[in-house]
């Protein structure tokens, strides 16, 4: 019997699996609460102005999960935490002081336009 000599057909290498996403955000709650509504929406208005396309939340309901905590440390709701890019950051409260949210992230602020004329009136309290 005469064996083939044809190579074998070369294998597809697969890139590592990563997200579609530059920015991973956990935002952490107990409920539906006005404070957890309220940084959602916040945290929502912020990442489409400033990450359009670029982010993903997760929103773990602490009611329903506490035992996720533990991973993140969270201490208090609601919390929300920047998981990529590293390094992780964590904040704490509505998310409703523009400045101090994108400062956290590290976002660059606009001193001028039309998201820094509209500090505060479109975020939720």
């Amino acid at each position: 019997m005469k064996k083939s000599t044809t190579p074998p057909a070369p294998r597809e290498v697969k890139p590592p699996t990563s997200t579609p996403w530059d920015w991973e955000l956990r935002l952490y709650v107990a409920g539906p609460t006005p404070k957890s509504i309220a940084a959602f929406r916040n945290i929502e208005l912020l990442c489409e102005e400033h990450l359009a396309g670029r982010y993903h939340i997760e929103v773990i309901d602490l009611t329903k999960n506490p035992q996720l905590a533990q991973g993140d440390q969270i201490l208090a709701v609601p919390t929300l935490v920047r998981k990529m890019p590293v390094p992780i950051r964590k904040i704490i409260g509505t998310l409703s002081d523009t400045e101090r949210v994108l400062g956290a992230l590290g976002l660059p602020f606009p001193e001028a336009g039309p998201f820094a004329a509209r500090k505060g009136a479109a975020h939720v309290r």
